[in-house]
């Protein structure tokens, strides 16, 4: 099956988030909008149990949500204390961020452009690399994320545990850890682990990543 371009892949995004509800324009499609909340909630306490659930109020972690969609996560995290920042290339999910409110803080941006004066505590990428189609810019978005890490900080992505790629449909690239070790080694990071998601027959998990220098 022939993947989306770039401009059709931004279309989809743009039309999925406005058209579809909270969750489940960012979650799994197959799942009602109950199921992706349940969904949700799992990945939430895999997410805590990476970062840990504790802020310090005088020095909260800071947190990048990248690609945070309507930005779920992001609101989840915040109210644990941290202080978030969620990105999205799409101009619809991040007008509804914004309309929403809440303490996090939401920007239109591409994971392989955004820039920030800080460098996170923690970048977290949920369920959306595999949605960067083309090969280029998934290794402009992983070295970008990467770069934003600071020193002893974590780099969270989604992706299957397996080597090598797989194309499922027309919109999505899930791709081996195989291509992942090497890269983010380059950028600083040591690989501690892949922490799958065991839910139904997702194959997809954390990999989680620690900047040694």
């Amino acid at each position: 099956m022939t993947l989306l371009s770039p401009e059709e892949n931004a279309a989809y995004w743009n039309r999925r988030h406005r058209t579809e509800g909270y969750l489940r324009s960012g979650g799994d499609m197959s799942y009602d909008e109950g199921t992706n909340r349940m969904f949700y909630i799992l990945r939430l306490g895999l997410l805590l149990d990476i970062i840990g659930h504790n802020a310090d109020p005088v020095a909260p972690l800071y947190l990048l949500d990248a690609g945070c969609g309507k930005g779920w996560f992001s609101r989840q995290l915040a109210q644990f204390g941290h202080q978030v920042d969620g990105i999205d290339a799409s101009e619809s999910a991040i007008a509804y961020c914004r309309d929403r409110g809440g303490p996090a803080r939401f920007h239109v941006s591409p994971l392989s452009q955004w820039r920030s004066p800080w460098f996170y505590d923690v970048v977290l990428a949920v369920d959306v690399l595999f949605h960067v189609l083309a090969d280029d810019e998934w290794e402009r978005s992983v070295r970008n994320l990467a770069s934003l890490v600071g020193l002893g900080g974590r780099l969270v992505v989604s992706d299957w545990g397996e080597p090598g790629d797989r194309v499922y449909g027309d919109y999505q690239v899930v791709r081996g850890i195989n291509r992942y070790l090497p890269l983010l080694s380059e950028c600083g990071l040591r690989s501690d682990g892949w922490r799958p998601y065991a839910f139904r027959q997702n194959p997809i998990g954390f990999h989680v990543f620690t900047r040694e220098h």
